[in-house]
């Protein structure tokens, strides 16, 4: 015989407790199946498997069974004043170009340095150029410029008219002529030590006796003094010693040299032809 069922409803007090309490149940159950998933979410996400061991999560089992209340949102951070970012070691392309040119820069010399490096040279060469002799005579131009007024005259300064040939020496506070090129050379005298000055410059000074050269050969007794390129025969003795010529002044040469001079007039003037150099 089988048991019937009842189809009266439960007594209304006790129908509604046993509800709440089913509903409890669920929501147990429910809230527990939430944590769970929550987990293993969680554990998918911050923990990264060490290598050779697989990741491992946490069985539902395991986890706590007490509900789930959501904690409040934690507040923000208070913002903490971050250092500044150190540059990179690498700077950009643009900065790099700077850089770059900033040293190239001060590599080249300045203009102010340039400027004065191209006016030594300008300087170097002016001094050069005016001291180049520009003629056969080995004038300078530094020598030939006017310029008595800047002159020291003093014993030895050798000066020449600008429009006259004449060579002139002070000595003693007289200019004194040099009366040939020989006598040029035989004192000792150089082209570059002439100065070339203004025409009329010697008529401010005292002119003394012509400086000479007296040229002799081994071979003949016979004195020449040289002026203007000729020689001129001096007659004897006591006119030499009368025009104030000394034996140092005498020079030494060949008789072909002698023979080769054109003849100029004795002196004293009217001797006739000088005899010519023996032999």
């Amino acid at each position: 015989m089988k048991p019937s069922l009842s189809t009266s409803p439960p007594p209304t007090g006790a129908g509604s407790a046993r509800l709440e309490q089913l509903l409890d149940l669920l929501a147990d159950a429910v809230a527990e199946r939430l944590q769970a998933r929550g987990a293993s979410e969680s554990l998918h996400v911050t923990e990264r498997p060490s290598a050779g061991k697989p990741p491992t999560v946490a069985a539902a089992a395991d986890l706590p069974t007490a509900p789930i209340n959501p904690a409040p949102p934690a507040a923000p951070p208070a913002p903490v004043d971050q250092p500044m970012l150190a540059e990179p070691e690498s700077a950009p392309p643009l900065a790099a170009a700077a850089l770059d040119a900033e040293s190239e820069a001060s590599a080249r010399p300045s203009h102010a340095a340039a400027l004065l490096v191209r006016l030594a040279l300008a300087l170097l060469a002016l001094v050069v150029a005016i001291n180049i002799p520009f003629n056969r005579h080995g004038t300078t131009l530094a020598t030939a410029l006017p310029g008595s007024a800047s002159l020291v005259i003093r014993n030895g300064l050798v000066v020449k008219e600008a429009d006259r040939p004449e060579i002139y020496v002070f000595r003693n506070d007289q200019f004194h002529w040099i009366s040939s090129l020989d006598a040029f050379e035989y004192f000792g005298y150089r082209w570059p030590q002439v100065h070339v000055v203004e025409p009329g410059f010697l008529a401010k000074f005292e002119l003394g006796a012509p400086i000479h050269v007296l040229l002799k050969c081994d071979a003949s007794p016979h004195i020449y003094r040289l002026e203007n390129d000729r020689k001129r025969w001096i007659v004897d003795l006591t006119t030499f010693t009368a025009e104030g010529h000394v034996w140092e002044d005498v020079k030494m040469v060949s008789c072909d040299y002698l023979r080769n001079l054109p003849d100029g007039d004795s002196i004293p003037p009217g001797r006739g032809l000088p005899p010519p150099p023996l032999p």
